[in-house]
């Protein structure tokens, strides 16, 4: 990442949060109550358990090349284009590829729910125009739309929380572990996987934060909070549909929305919802069209990234529609996107998290602010960079 954007940690804690719940707020309880069935909520707290176990990973990784940025440490640390090619694949595989998958959600909960003969097409381009002005605008206006939005989603949050709750019946949580531990274990590997796995690469926007030692806190809080939210959000929908109706459900916290009746005078208010999601899905596919643009731009070496935000936009229309032909192809990629995302999201941070504890410090960190050429396979350059970065501020 660029680190002449500098955004504070609260900033950071806020993108994350809201990348956290994002398109996941509306399709997790389903994925998980289709393989735990009543114990879908303890699947949600089994997947926020071990995220919290790998989050000391992430940051241990992030304090290595604090400062500098995860594309050149990885460059120093594996050779220029050893390093920019494995770049190249992870970016390919992880925040690209998601990115088309939540633009894929965001037009099919929209031509399903709220305009169903709007092609969806259509509702890809318009929200792709406004993705795009944030992506060129950068992640400081980003990160202060997360921050000014924060406070109205958690206010509908619990809204939405509070005018549910009479409707909850307590006996569609029973029996607690019918079948055992397994399904408990089944269920809790897609929430891991979808979104808590993908800190492995919010990770590369640490170096953007002002205080690089609280961003780490930042980026516990933020996954805490968020998973907190899925698995209340999962524990709601068991409570009021029961484990069946939800599990057959597309969207069951949208249609958990349309439960809330109060004296017959407010009912039907899954806006509520609605606009939880409209923020949250927009930050979370900016986040991922961020990451992508500015890591291609800084492995090619290009001066802006604000280029790429119109190429990549049209790319993910057409990707979108061809990752994702239809909503039935989600349900059987569940398992195969779990066993994936452990790939990029566990063994390759690890990976290089051992090698770089092998060869010793490979990348001298500059302070965040300061602007870095290149790192050469040699480390020269990065010598001369962190004694020259503060004058070329």
């Amino acid at each position: 990442m660029p680190n002449s954007v500098i955004i504070s940690a609260r900033q950071y804690a806020a993108l994350v949060f809201l990348y956290i719940i994002g398109s996941a707020i509306l399709i997790i309880p389903a994925t998980i109550a289709s393989a735990a069935k009543q114990d879908a909520w303890l699947s949600g707290m089994l997947a926020l358990a071990a995220a919290l176990l790998i989050l000391p990973l992430y940051r241990a990784l992030g304090s290595r090349f604090a400062g500098a940025g995860m594309i050149p440490f990885v460059e120093a640390l594996l050779g220029r284009w050893a390093g920019a090619f494995v770049m190249l694949l992870f970016i390919a595989a992880a925040p690209f590829q998601i990115a088309a998958m939540t633009l894929r959600n965001i037009g099919d909960f929209l031509t399903t729910q709220i305009m169903p003969e709007t092609p969806i097409q259509a509702i890809h381009i318009l929200f792709l125009c406004i993705v795009v002005m944030g992506v060129r605008l950068g992640l400081e206006p980003i990160a202060r739309t997360a921050e000014i939005f924060l406070p109205y989603v958690v206010l509908l949050l619990v809204l939405l929380v509070s005018m549910v709750s009479p409707h909850i019946k307590p006996v569609n949580i029973l029996p607690l572990l019918e079948n055992g531990i397994k399904p408990v274990l089944k269920g809790s590997l897609p929430l891991l996987a979808f979104p808590f796995l993908e800190c492995a690469f919010l990770i590369m926007l640490l170096p953007s934060v002002q205080k690089s030692k609280e961003g780490g806190r930042a980026l516990l809080k933020g996954v805490l909070f968020g998973g907190i939210v899925l698995v209340i959000v999962t524990l709601l929908s068991i409570l009021v549909h029961g484990p069946s109706i939800t599990a057959r459900q597309i969207f069951p916290s949208y249609i958990l929305a349309r439960k809330i009746n109060i004296a017959g005078i407010i009912d039907r208010i899954e806006i509520i919802v609605a606009f939880i999601w409209f923020i949250s899905a927009y930050i979370r596919l900016t986040i991922l069209v961020y990451i992508t643009a500015t890591g291609l731009a800084e492995t090619f070496r290009l001066k802006d990234h604000r280029s790429l935000a119109m190429p990549l936009a049209f790319i993910l229309l057409t990707f979108s529609i061809v990752v994702m032909p239809n909503m039935s192809f989600n349900i059987e990629l569940v398992p195969v996107w779990s066993v994936f995302s452990l790939l990029w999201g566990v063994c390759f941070p690890l990976l290089l998290l051992v090698i770089a504890a092998i060869r010793g410090p490979v990348l001298a960190p500059t302070a965040p602010g300061s602007v870095t050429d290149s790192v050469s396979d040699s480390g020269s350059d990065s010598g001369s960079d962190s004694g020259s970065g503060a004058d070329r501020t």
